[in-house]
C-alpha cells in the first residue's frame, strides 16, 4: 500500500497538467462564482448605469436628480455624451442609449411631475418613466426599487407641503397652532430628519411605468439567441480543439506529419488548411445550434441571416485558430485535454457563455473582453436582439478577425518545433 501511495504521488508531483486541473480549476471557478454571486451586497457589484432626463425642470426634479447621483448602486448619466460638456439627454437620446445597449435603464422624469407632486399630496398622482432593455433582467426592478426610495428622501419637505395642501382642501384649513407646528417641521424634514411615528400612516408614493423599448413580436425567440450563442461558442471550442489536437499530435505520432512536411505543402500551407477545415466544421456547428434554436423555441433565424453570417464566420475563424494554437502547444494529448479544459472554461466562465456578464462587478466585466466569447456574444445579442445593421458589428467582427489572426502566427512559430525535429 506504501508503495502504490508513493507511486501515485509521484505520477501526480510529475503531471503539472494533472496537477492544475486538481487544485487550480476548481479555485478559479469558486473565485468567479463566489466573485459574482457572493458580493451582491459589496461596494464592488457593478453599478448600474441609468440615463436620466429631467422634462420638468422643477424643484423637485432636480432633487430628485442629484439624489439618483447621490446613490452609489447606481451611475447616473445626464449627457448624450460621456462627458459632463456633451448636450443634455433627451428622451429619445435616452432611449436610444437603452436600445445600443449604453444603459439598460434610463428615467425620464415628464413635464409637470413636480406640479402633480405637490398638487396630490405625498407624491400621489405624480408618474415616471422607466426605459428599460429588459434583456437585463435585473436593472429594471432594481432602479424601480431605488425610485421609491430617492421620491421620498429628496423632497420629504415638499411632500409634507403637499399633503398640507391636500388636508385643507378636503378638512378644512389649519389652525395657527397648527400651522406653527407644520412650519416647525419643514426646515428638519429638508435637512432629513424624521417626521415621527405621527409621519408614518400616510400614503406616499409615484407611479413608475415601465417601458420596454425592446419589445418586439420576436423578443423571446431572440433572447434564445443569447444562450445558444453562450452555449455554442463554448462547446465550438472544445471541438476545434479536438479536431486540430487530435489530428496533428496523432499524424506526429504515426509518422504522417513528417511525411507531409516534406511535400510542397509545408507546414504553413498544412496549418492553413487545418484552420480552414476547422472554421468550416466550426460554422456548420454553430448552424445547426441556431437552425435547432429556430426549430424548438422559435429564434428568429432567417430574419437575422446576414448578421448571423457575419458572426458566425468571424466566431468560428477565431476558435479554429485557438484550436491550432492549442494543439501546436501540447506535447501530448493528456497535456492538450488538460490546457484546453482549464482555459474554455474560464474564458467561458468569464467571457459569459456560463451566466451573464451584467451580474459581474466592472473589474470582472473588463476582464472578460480579454476572451472571445465576451465579443461573440456581444455580436450575436447585436443582431437578434438590438436588430444592429451589419456595419454596426465591426468592433466585434474586427476584435475576433485580429485575434483569428494572432492566433494563426503563434501557431505558426510553435509548430516549428516539428520542423527541427
Amino acid at each position: 500500500m506504501r508503495t502504490l501511495l508513493r507511486i501515485g504521488w509521484l505520477n501526480l508531483k510529475r503531471d503539472r497538467v494533472a496537477q492544475a486541473l486538481t487544485f487550480l480549476l476548481p479555485v478559479i471557478f469558486f473565485s468567479i462564482f463566489a466573485t459574482v454571486f457572493g458580493g451582491q451586497g459589496d461596494d464592488a457589484t457593478s453599478r448600474i448605469r441609468v440615463a436620466v432626463v429631467d422634462e420638468d425642470r422643477s424643484e423637485v426634479s432636480q432633487r430628485i436628480v442629484e439624489a439618483l447621483k447621490a446613490e452609489k448602486a447606481l451611475r447616473v448619466r445626464l449627457t448624450a455624451a460621456e462627458e459632463d460638456q456633451g448636450t443634455v439627454l433627451d428622451r429619445a437620446g435616452a432611449e436610444q442609449l437603452v436600445r445600443n445597449g449604453n444603459a439598460p435603464v434610463a428615467v425620464v422624469i415628464p413635464a409637470g411631475f413636480g406640479a402633480a407632486f405637490m398638487e396630490n399630496g405625498f407624491g400621489g398622482g405624480a408618474s415616471m418613466q422607466l426605459l428599460a432593455d429588459v434583456s437585463d433582467p435585473i436593472a429594471p426592478q432594481m432602479v424601480q426599487g431605488l425610485m421609491q426610495k430617492v421620491t421620498m428622501t429628496a423632497a420629504p419637505d415638499l411632500l409634507m407641503t403637499g399633503g398640507m395642501r391636500q388636508f385643507e382642501r378636503y378638512a378644512g384649513t389649519l389652525t395657527p397652532q397648527q400651522r406653527a407646528a407644520v412650519d416647525q417641521w419643514l426646515p428638519r424634514l429638508k435637512s432629513g430628519a424624521s417626521p415621527g411615528p405621527s409621519g408614518g400612516g400616510a400614503p406616499m408614493g409615484v407611479a413608475v411605468t415601465v417601458v420596454d423599448v425592446m419589445r418586439t413580436d420576436d423578443r423571446r425567440g431572440s433572447l434564445i439567441s443569447f444562450y445558444a450563442a453562450g452555449i455554442g461558442v463554448m462547446f465550438l471550442l472544445f471541438s476545434c480543439v479536438g479536431a486540430a489536437g487530435g489530428a496533428l499530435l496523432e499524424e506526429a505520432e504515426s509518422g504522417t506529419l513528417e511525411r507531409l512536411l516534406s511535400t510542397r505543402i509545408g507546414m504553413t500551407g498544412l496549418l492553413a488548411g487545418k484552420w480552414v477545415f476547422l472554421a468550416i466544421m466550426g460554422c456548420a456547428q454553430l448552424t445547426v445550434m441556431f437552425l435547432w434554436g429556430r426549430i424548438a423555441f422559435g429564434l428568429p433565424l432567417f430574419d437575422h441571416i446576414p448578421g448571423f453570417v457575419v458572426m458566425t464566420t468571424a466566431t468560428a475563424a477565431a476558435a479554429a485558430a485557438l484550436g491550432l494554437v492549442l494543439a501546436t502547444l501540447a506535447r501530448t494529448r493528456a497535456q492538450l485535454s488538460g490546457f484546453s479544459t482549464i482555459l474554455i472554461l474560464t474564458m467561458s466562465a468569464l467571457g459569459g457563455s456560463m451566466f451573464p456578464r451584467f451580474l459581474m462587478t466592472e473589474t470582472m466585466q473588463k476582464v472578460g473582453l480579454v476572451t472571445f466569447n465576451a465579443w461573440a456574444l456581444d455580436g450575436y445579442l447585436k443582431v437578434f436582439w438590438r436588430d444592429a445593421p451589419i456595419w454596426q458589428l465591426w468592433p466585434q467582427v474586427g476584435v475576433l478577425l485580429s485575434l483569428a489572426a494572432v492566433f494563426l502566427v503563434v501557431a505558426r512559430l510553435l509548430a516549428r518545433r516539428w520542423e527541427t525535429a
